[in-house]
């Protein structure tokens, strides 16, 4: 039976992961550095911190001093919060108010720290995550991939990791739920293909958010039905 889901935000809850592409791009073309866009989406679910230091290394061959870490990812927060309101995502509402229903608690937990979105949560998603029911990149030393995010969101909801679904759009954060030891779900809201999430090893693979949303409700159903067969099994 799931008790709780373990949510991230860019990607699931916010459409958002364009335009952090592209904030991401312009900073760093600012800075005299090439990239592609479309990498970052392989960097979701890093620390701001941690995916400068990964560029920093690959491009200029040494690591990025915590002061030019943080005034790069100010000046890269300062972009996106340019480019104006970012959408909630498709059907993404539809989800929320599904596990609302089934009585499945719910922790966000997010690689960012980008208040300009984790402020709106209240308004978008009302009643969705209690304030101590976040972890953002401000709670973790190791962001995604390492499990400790997931870790970290498992504790605060005092279940069995049995319990518990994960719902990504990173393959980082997929590597990350997995490696907690969680039912990982990947929803396919941005450009990277299935095998990358399939290499991650997700449990299970959907196409859309409408898609997830949509097959939800048998998912929790059939999840709550196999526990109770398990249950049966041990006595």
């Amino acid at each position: 039976m799931i008790k709780f889901a373990l949510i991230d935000m860019d990607g699931v809850l916010y459409d958002s992961m364009p335009y952090h592409t592209l904030a991401w791009q312009q900073m760093m073309r600012e800075r005299g550095i090439h990239t592609d866009r479309d990498e970052f989406y392989l960097y979701e679910g890093m620390t701001g911190k941690a995916t400068i230091d990964l560029i920093f290394m690959r491009e200029l061959h040494r690591h990025a001093t915590d002061e030019e870490a943080t005034a790069l990812y100010r000046r890269k927060a300062d972009i996106f919060v340019a480019m104006g309101q970012k959408r909630v995502m498709p059907d993404a509402q539809r989800m929320i108010a599904t596990l609302m229903e089934h009585g499945v608690g719910r922790v966000l937990v997010t690689g960012s720290a980008q208040n300009s979105l984790i402020s709106r949560l209240n308004e978008d998603y009302p009643g969705a995550f209690a304030d101590d029911m976040r972890i953002t990149a401000m709670d973790v030393t190791h962001g995604k991939p390492d499990p400790e995010p997931y870790l970290r969101g498992l504790a605060k909801t005092g279940v069995k990791p049995e319990e518990v679904m994960v719902i990504e759009n990173a393959p980082l954060g997929v590597r990350a739920g997995k490696g907690a030891g969680l039912f990982t779900v990947a929803v396919t809201t941005g450009p990277i293909p299935r095998e990358a999430f399939e290499r991650e090893g997700a449990d299970l693979i959907f196409p859309s958010m409408g898609a997830f949303a949509d097959a939800l409700p048998e998912l929790l159903e059939s999840r709550r039905e196999g526990m109770e067969n398990e249950c049966i099994a041990e006595v």
